[in-house]
C-alpha cells in the first residue's frame, strides 16, 4: 500500500506536469493545424527565466513574471513569424518552428552556459509534506500538483464558462464565421499561442529545480508531449489530460517496479539472442514505454484517445 500510493502520487505529479506543457500545445496545434517544435523550448525558456528572476526577486515573483514574459515573447514570434510564413502553408510554419527550438538552445547556451544552472527548491517549498509508513512526501511535489490543477481549472473555467473562452473556441473551430461577426481573429490566434507558450514556461518555472535545468531539457521533454498529443487526439485537451496521467503513471511504475523476465523466473541459454531480452528491466525499458504506446495506438485508433476523423 505504501509503495502503490508514493508511486500513483510520483506518477500523478509527473502527469500533471506534462498536461501543462502539452494543453499549450494542443491549443496551438487548433489554431494552427500544425505542431510546434519550438513548444518545448518556451518550457526551457521558462526554467531559465525564472532561474534569472529567483535570483534577484524570488522565487514567487518568477512564478508569476516568468510564465507572463515568455508568452509575451511568444505573442511577439506569432505576431511578427508564424503569421507571415502562414499564407505559404504549412511546411514552412513546421520549417520556422524547427528552426526556431534551435535558435532557442543556443540563445539559451549564449546567456547561461552550457553546464546545468543552479535552480534550487525555495528554503519554504523543501521538506516532507507527509509520511506514509516509512516513506516521506516532498512538499514541492504536493505544491507542483497544486499549481498544475489550479492551471487546469483555470483552463476548463475559461474556456467553458467565459466570453472569452467562446470567442477563442469560435475562432479556432469557425474562425471565418468569427471574422466575419466583427472579431479580431488574428488577436485571438496571437493570444492563443501566447497562452501557450505561457503554460509550457509555468511547467518550466516548477519543473526546472524539481530537475534539471539545463540545455538539453527541452530535447528531453519534447518528443513526449507529441505522443501525449497525438495518442490523446489531435486537437483534444481532455484526451491530452488523459494521456498526460496515463503516461506519468505509467513510467513512474515502471521505474519503481524494476523487474525483468529472469527476475520472475524465465529462464534461456545465455547465448542466446534471446537473453539481453530476458535480462532487461522494466526500468531500463520505461523511456520506450511512451512511444509503444503511440504505436499500438496509430495501429488500433489513429485518431487518438478523444480525436475526431478528420474529412
Amino acid at each position: 500500500m505504501e509503495f502503490a500510493l508514493i508511486t500513483f502520487l510520483n506518477g500523478l505529479g509527473y502527469g500533471f506536469l506534462l498536461f501543462l506543457l502539452s494543453s499549450g500545445l494542443t491549443l496551438i496545434y487548433s489554431m494552427m493545424g500544425v505542431p510546434n517544435f519550438a513548444h518545448a523550448s518556451f518550457y526551457m525558456l521558462g526554467a531559465y527565466v525564472a532561474y534569472a528572476i529567483a535570483g534577484v526577486l524570488g522565487f514567487w515573483p518568477a512564478l508569476l513574471i516568468a510564465p507572463l514574459l515568455v508568452g509575451a515573447a511568444g505573442a511577439l514570434v506569432e505576431h511578427y513569424g508564424l503569421r507571415i510564413v502562414h499564407r505559404y502553408g504549412h511546411v514552412p510554419e513546421l520549417l520556422f518552428t524547427f528552426g526556431l527550438s534551435y535558435l532557442v538552445v543556443e540563445l539559451v547556451q549564449l546567456v547561461w552556459g552550457r553546464s546545468p544552472v543552479p535552480y534550487r527548491i525555495p528554503p519554504e517549498l523543501d521538506g516532507t509534506l507527509f509520511t506514509l509508513y516509512s516513506t516521506s512526501f516532498p512538499i514541492y511535489r504536493g505544491f507542483m500538483l497544486l499549481v498544475a490543477a489550479l492551471m487546469l481549472l483555470a483552463l476548463w473555467l475559461l474556456l467553458r464558462h467565459t466570453r472569452i473562452g467562446l470567442l477563442i473556441q469560435a475562432a479556432l473551430t469557425h474562425p471565418q464565421m468569427a471574422e466575419a461577426l466583427g472579431h479580431n481573429v488574428p488577436r485571438v490566434f496571437m493570444l492563443v499561442f501566447g497562452g501557450g507558450c505561457a503554460l509550457a514556461a509555468l511547467a518550466g518555472v516548477i519543473g526546472g529545480n524539481a530537475f534539471v535545468t539545463e540545455p538539453g531539457m527541452a530535447a528531453a521533454v519534447g518528443s513526449i508531449i507529441f505522443v501525449v498529443v497525438v495518442v490523446g487526439g489531435l486537437g483534444s485537451l481532455a484526451g491530452a489530460f488523459i494521456t498526460s496521467l496515463l503516461i506519468g503513471l505509467m513510467q513512474t511504475f515502471a521505474v519503481a517496479l524494476d523487474v525483468s523476465l529472469a527476475s520472475l523466473g524465465v529462464q534461456v541459454p545465455s547465448g542466446s539472442a534471446l537473453a539481453p531480452l530476458v535480462r532487461l528491466t522494466l526500468a531500463q525499458a520505461a523511456p520506450v514505454l511512451p512511444y509503444l504506446l503511440l504505436v499500438v495506438m496509430l495501429v488500433v485508433r489513429p485518431k487518438g484517445l478523444m480525436g475526431k476523423r478528420e474529412g
